[in-house]
């Protein structure tokens, strides 16, 4: 798959959406994978005990998911030049119906051989990741 031309881009165009369905078992995963056992991430108890709704999800986990549209539009995870969020609400991931996480790629900037896409990261219909922007590097 080649990469989108910058020049068929405008600021506003929504270029990636997608779904992702979590589960505890996604988290015991992620967890086995990044090596992060912090028992918020998989005992309700635990999770309690420090305040918390429940089970989260990973924050590195969420990022992850929220820039994958991005790199399957583009084509290349190369081509992602920069990439930053702020986690501003956990992902609470209930131990039946599990969590989705919504993730909306739109064009925000466009420059020279660059384009800023700025997503918008929700869960149960509140943002979980402020300022979340990819810049990707584009041919003309």
């Amino acid at each position: 798959m080649s990469a989108p031309a910058l020049s068929s881009l405008t600021v506003g165009d929504v270029v990636a959406e997608a779904d992702f369905a979590l589960s505890r078992d996604s988290l015991v995963r992620y967890a086995g994978a990044s090596g992060d056992f912090n028992p918020i991430h998989y005992r309700d108890d635990i999770a309690a005990s420090v305040g918390l709704p429940g089970v989260l999800a990973h924050g590195m986990l969420t990022m992850g998911l929220a820039v994958q549209p991005v790199v399957d539009w583009v084509g290349d995870a190369g081509r992602v030049v920069d990439y930053q969020v702020r986690f501003t609400r956990p992902v609470v991931v209930d131990p039946v119906d599990g969590a989705v996480v919504t993730v909306v790629a739109k064009v925000g900037r466009i420059d020279e051989g660059a384009a800023r896409i700025d997503l918008t990261v929700t869960f149960a219909g509140e943002t979980v990741l402020g300022k979340a922007q990819a810049v990707v590097r584009l041919e003309a």
